[in-house]
């Protein structure tokens, strides 16, 4: 429990700065919680609800000084794909509950990963693959807002059916609405660029509110957010029926995945700005609690946010405890003031949304990509259509499965090169980079740059039966530097291979092994084929052992 040690260790002059960050974060944390809530087809109340749970959750778990977690426009739209088809109904209490038992089951796995100290699952989904998935999320998210914008609603499930519904829709445009929605929208993407004291989100939903209490727009036909309930919600278990369970679970393993990746990015990049140690294993327990909080307040599953955490840091918070003061300015608006955000727009909440889809989109990675490996540019867009096409918890398991298929994909036809010497260049290298390569007279140098298992044993077979029938070589000198390992399947390949080139008149050394995969070689049985004196520690006593011409 991180939050004890920080109450230990707590130093009063942290006090000022940590509430001065609280207030500023209340702020944001307030449209933020509330737009985001209605994007997982949930009451906007809910969205605070959550945000104070988990805010105290993580202050207790989180080892994370600065790190701000709250409903995400990643997570949001993951939520209400996996509770609408389990909704009977349009009553928002069993949406609320389901919501809650996804929270709770996100939260358990995420403890039990951070326990059983498997932060390395964050690292399933590749850099192409995040990318290509956030990229789609932020298109289907800008569909999926455009007719609340326009102030107007629609009933359509797929992206095609929202796009083609929005269009037809289109008479029913509440101009006022839109206005203010796109006035919204102006200030969120051009006050950041002017300034960054002043957080764009307050100022827009702040001028908005006002702006609709003055002209009185609510009478005019635009919708806007109303009183929210007063007071808080009691602690307790939400469940619906064990029918739901599977489904829900499902759904929370994206959810893990999306969330977990992002915030071990966030935290490490905040940790590494401010001097602090990284703890994945207790950031998974601390958001795991933040989870597991949220679902017993009537909230719905959170990840963190860099871009609250970047206001916080800039605004002077030293530790936890300014999420503490945000939580609790939220409890007071809730006790005391639910009707300040009454003549809230629909349509300001849709821009919120929508400003946070656009901060989603990551066109520079993928010109990036592009100039580094372009068949990263093609994963990457296939993984936004799969989010785009075939709906966002579809679109997660495409792309978990492409980041996994590209692993493999890697380790099934890894690279392979036959090595020369220059005059220019000391050392071996591939004879494609090379001007003039020397290569050694009956002899084929060829590094194979991947582990040798049982997936890609027959690549390998293929590669060296390839290089004998074209340079017939006397030797096959195998450069191991990068084989990390020997399955059983490679050994007996080995095995195999050997014999049929030693019927050949041919041979096989080995160079650079590990020792580890020497022995392993010994245990596998293969010296009894294999000569133990073809293995030598570099290329050049290789060489010189089976008689390098001078």
């Amino acid at each position: 429990m991180p939050g004890i040690r920080l109450v230990r260790s707590y130093r009063r002059d942290w006090a000022r700065a940590d509430i001065v960050a609280g207030i500023v974060l209340a702020a944001i944390l307030v449209p933020q919680g509330m737009a985001y809530a209605e994007l997982a087809g949930l009451p906007p109340v809910t969205g605070l609800y959550t945000t104070i749970a988990c805010l105290v959750g993580y202050a207790i778990f989180g080892p994370s000084r600065v790190l701000v977690l709250g409903p995400d426009s990643s997570v949001s739209p993951l939520i209400f794909a996996a509770i609408t088809p389990l909704l009977v109904t349009g009553d928002p209490d069993s949406a609320i509950v389901l919501a809650g038992m996804l929270a709770v089951l996100v939260g358990l796995i995420e403890i039990g990963l951070g326990v059983g100290k498997l932060g390395f699952v964050a690292d399933l989904l590749s850099s192409e693959v995040q990318v290509g998935y956030m990229n789609g999320l932020a298109v289907t998210i800008i569909v999926g807002q455009l007719p609340k914008l326009f102030g107007f609603s629609t009933d359509a499930d797929s992206f095609v059916d929202e796009l083609r519904a929005f269009v037809n829709h289109l008479d029913e445009t509440e101009v006022a609405a839109l206005l203010v929605g796109v006035g919204v929208l102006l200030v969120l993407l051009v006050l950041p660029r002017i300034t960054r004291i002043v957080p764009a989100v307050l100022v827009a939903v702040a001028g908005a509110t006002i702006l609709s209490a003055v002209l009185d727009l609510a009478s005019e036909g635009v919708s806007t957010v109303g009183s929210l309930p007063s007071g808080l919600p009691h602690p307790s278990l939400p469940w619906s029926s064990l029918s739901d369970v599977g489904p829900l679970l499902l759904a929370a393993i994206g959810i893990v995945l999306v969330s977990l990746t992002d915030t071990i990015a966030t935290a490490s990049s905040f940790a590494a700005r401010r001097g602090d140690e990284l703890e994945p294993n207790q950031e998974m327990i601390g958001i795991g609690a933040a989870n597991v909080a949220a679902g017993f307040f009537r909230g719905f599953a959170i990840s963190t946010s860099g871009s609250r955490t970047a206001v916080a840091e800039q605004s002077g918070a030293k530790s936890q405890a300014a999420g503490v003061v945000g939580a609790a300015l939220l409890v007071v608006l809730l006790l005391f003031f639910n009707s300040l955000l009454a003549d809230l727009p629909q349509s300001a909440l849709a821009a919120v949304v929508i400003g946070a889809a656009l901060s989603l989109v990551n066109l520079s990675a993928l010109r990036r990509y592009g100039r580094a490996r372009p068949s990263s540019v093609v994963l990457s867009l296939v993984a936004s259509l799969g989010v785009i096409a075939l709906g966002v918890l579809q679109g997660i398991v495409v792309a978990i499965f492409l980041a996994v298929l590209l692993f493999f994909r890697r380790s099934w036809w890894p690279h392979g090169a036959v090595l020369g010497r220059s005059d220019t260049i000391e050392g071996w290298h591939d004879v494609d980079d090379l001007e003039g390569p020397t290569e050694v007279p009956g002899v084929v140098v060829y590094r194979w740059e991947a582990p040798l298992f049982f997936a890609n044993a027959g690549a390998f077979r293929q590669q060296v039966r390839k290089l004998v029938k074209a340079r017939e070589p006397a030797w096959i000198v195998i450069q191991c530097e990068a084989i990390t390992d020997i399955d059983v399947t490679a050994a007996e390949m080995l095995e195999q291979l050997d014999s049929e080139l030693n019927a050949a008149g041919r041979h096989m050394a080995f160079v650079e092994l590990r020792s580890r995969l020497q022995d392993l070689v010994r245990r596998h049985g293969l010296f009894e084929t294999l000569d133990r004196d073809h293995f030598y520690p570099s290329i050049d006593t290789a060489l010189h052992a089976i008689g390098e011409p001078d």
